[in-house]
């Protein structure tokens, strides 16, 4: 057998040198011309054609109907004049600027269409739902349409390397900052933002990139929720999925089955520093030592501040030298004290849940300058509301959802392995 394959290798070797050489054959020049049939007809079609044309832009504050549609090549003083005097219409104009437009203009550049894409009206559909506006010619009159539809998410990936701070790193690997605070509230019972963080630390995540109509949204930085991330602290790495059971209720847990929600979450901003803890301290206005009862987190003036648990409002109004003040009642008697609000945002009696917007950091009250002052009290007395929050229970996966845990689990690690593997955020979906 091998000398048989041996010989067709000889004879092949021996053939191959005989084949011609392309370079060396004959070539010819073929010319051949192609009627065009019903060419007249396909002129005339076309000369019939309607030419429109389609451009997009985003709103500006300055924007007026007129310059607005100017700058999108729309040439309609009557479409102008419905936007300033049609209920709906007139919304393209008022309000926030960052609204996305698209037009479909006729040759003459008169209006044909208009849809904008905006937040949703309703502040409870902010996060999963857009407006949509819609202005249509039919039979030669305007009309318009306010429609509200939901966000639809795009899987996208990332990954970084904290050299300085953690905002630092997503802006390095081209991630927008609501990660960095997603990041914060999943892994914060675990980890210390504010005083852990070492250079070198890595993080990879998988999240939703929000679109309306297939377009990504300019608001709300286009994020969705983190489905799945990855940080490792000092050589100690944490690991959290989102995960919904049957009801739909859904919640972050390890991939262990380990629930990361505690009863109460670390901070009740979503990022900020912390400015004076729980501690003894000269106190910045009377000027003698005494004991700090809570934890003052420095921000801007209106920033957003949110309850770190489920609980009932016991008190929302104005104490003395807490200034603009809410005390909210959660179970086991434990309360928590938001002081120094420039805006309360919630009324007595009103049930709150964790994470819920309840007011505005302000300077109110004995303040020095914006501020919150964040106080945890377990039956009356005060506690220090970091170790509260480490020290809460968590919960598990029950066992009916475990199996469909366990596959969305190794569907989760497999996106943070390639998340790893990016040195920047590439923006690919999955």
């Amino acid at each position: 057998m091998c000398a048989l394959l041996g010989g067709f290798g000889v004879t092949a070797f021996g053939i191959a040198p005989l084949a011609p050489d392309a370079a060396q054959l004959p070539q010819r020049l073929v010319t051949e011309s192609v009627p065009l049939s019903g060419l007249e007809q396909q002129l005339d079609e076309l000369s019939q054609y309607t030419l429109t044309l389609s451009r997009s832009d985003v709103t500006r504050a300055s924007d007026s109907a007129d310059s607005l549609l100017r700058r999108l090549g729309v040439v309609d003083p009557a479409a102008a004049t419905f936007i300033r005097r049609d209920r709906d219409a007139r919304r393209l104009i008022e309000g926030r600027a960052g609204k996305m437009v698209q037009v479909v203009t006729q040759q003459d550049g008169s209006l044909q269409r208009l849809v904008a894409r905006f937040p949703a009206l309703d502040s409870a559909q902010l996060q999963t739902h857009f407006t949509r506006l819609t202005l249509q010619r039919v039979n030669g009159q305007l009309e318009s349409r306010l429609e509200t539809a939901p966000l639809v998410g795009q899987v996208r990936l990332g990954s970084g390397t904290i050299r300085s701070s953690l905002f630092a790193a997503t802006d390095e690997a081209r991630l927008p900052d609501a990660i960095a605070t997603q990041m914060v509230d999943i892994f914060s019972a675990d980890l210390d933002f504010h005083r852990q963080l070492r250079k070198g630390d890595t993080f990879s995540v998988v999240f939703e990139a929000l679109t309306a109509d297939d377009e990504p949204i300019t608001w709300n930085d286009g994020t969705g929720r983190i489905l799945a991330a990855e940080f490792t602290n000092n050589g100690k790495t944490l690991q959290a999925m989102w995960f919904a059971d049957a009801s739909g209720r859904g919640a972050y847990f390890g991939f262990d089955g380990q629930s990361r929600k505690r009863a109460f979450l670390a901070s009740p901003m979503e990022f900020s520093r912390i400015t004076s803890g729980f501690a003894m301290r000269l106190h910045p206005i009377l000027n003698t030592w005494r004991a700090h009862h809570g934890v003052d987190y420095g921000a801007p003036k209106g920033t957003p501040v949110r309850t770190v648990g489920d609980g009932v409002v016991e008190f929302a109004g104005w104490q003395n030298g807490y200034g603009n003040v809410i005390q909210i009642k959660h179970g086991g008697d434990k309360s928590t004290v938001y002081a120094h609000l420039s805006h309360i945002d919630v009324a007595r009696g009103q049930r709150v849940e964790q994470g819920q917007r309840i007011g505005q950091v302000g300077s109110t009250g004995w303040a020095t300058g914006p501020h919150l002052h964040f106080e945890f009290r377990v039956k009356g007395q005060f506690e220090d509301p970091l170790k509260v929050a480490r020290a809460a229970d968590n919960v598990v996966v029950d066992a009916a959802s475990r199996p469909r845990f366990q596959l969305a689990a190794a569907a989760a690690h497999a996106q943070l392995e390639a998340a790893e593997s990016l040195s920047g955020y590439r923006g690919d979906a999955e």
